[in-house]
């Protein structure tokens, strides 16, 4: 599908921006942190409000971290992210991962957390990426995989929820099945096998207060984001049915023996 034609799926609501807000180097980074060095230039393409984007940059203090939304709206809570922690290594810009507005080798890394399940062209988005990305440098992307997100107990509606999820990710020009793909299109954007290094690491829900933070989140997202605005609007969903999943979210989040895991896939590709 045209990258034109592609639409992300979940936009900027505030229950979307309260789980971007919670990712850290830490949790969403953690296979690139060791490779980093503090003189690095790094890009970080998808950077939303900018808490891994902070991140980066505080790692690497003689460096620079460029921070890259296709949406201009929410730099302005990522420029906030940044100044309260008192960093003065990043800049913000808008941009599009499918032709990036940078010379042939700019960065020593260029990573992107989340945003290739969102394009409707990952492998032009990993080319792009790679022709901006110094000899010796590395790519670096981590994306979820829907179909591999498991949970207990079996709570009636979450499978509908996912079977929706997957259905209108998919007619947005996405692929929420990202994670297990990684590999296969760094390979195809001309990586070779040596250089790619492949990983998966999880997110895993289980304490009351993440069950409440997680379901929570999801909950609201379901009846209040873009996301249900495309379900509805797109004819994969009616409202009614948009609110029983959003209860199945909460009967879930309520439950002592709750426990969602996340998978992700994700590749280190040195170029």
């Amino acid at each position: 599908m045209p990258h034109e034609s592609a639409v992300y799926t979940h936009g900027h609501h505030e229950s979307v921006l309260r789980s971007h807000t919670w990712r850290t180097a830490a949790n969403s980074a953690a296979y690139l942190v060791g490779a980093l060095k503090p003189h690095m230039e790094i890009l970080d393409i998808g950077c939303g409000p900018g808490t891994i984007t902070a991140d980066l940059a505080a790692l690497v203090p003689q460096g620079r971290v460029t921070g890259l939304e296709r949406a201009p709206e929410v730099l302005e809570r990522a420029r906030a992210t940044v100044e309260e922690r008192g960093l003065a290594n990043v800049r913000f810009v808008t941009g599009d991962v499918h032709a990036l507005d940078f010379p042939d080798a700019s960065f020593c890394v260029t990573h992107a957390h989340q945003v290739l399940q969102h394009v409707g062209d990952p492998v032009r988005a990993l080319r792009e990426m790679r022709r901006v990305t110094k000899p010796g440098g590395v790519v670096a992307v981590r994306d979820a995989d829907y179909a591999a997100m498991t949970w207990y107990p079996a709570v009636q509606g979450l499978d509908g929820w996912l079977d929706l999820y997957h259905r209108v990710a998919r007619a947005n020009g996405g692929e929420p099945d990202a994670g297990r793909r990684l590999r296969a299109w760094a390979r195809e954007a001309g990586f070779a096998d040596a250089s790619i290094t492949s990983t998966a690491t999880a997110w895993c829900y289980a304490a009351p207060e993440e069950r409440a933070w997680w379901s929570g989140l999801w909950a609201d997202r379901t009846v209040a984001s873009s996301y249900a605005r495309l379900a509805v609007d797109g004819g994969h969903a009616t409202e009614d049915e948009l609110h029983r999943i959003a209860a199945a979210w909460r009967e879930w989040g309520a439950r002592e023996d709750g426990w969602f895991g996340v998978l992700h896939g994700e590749v280190l590709c040195r170029v």
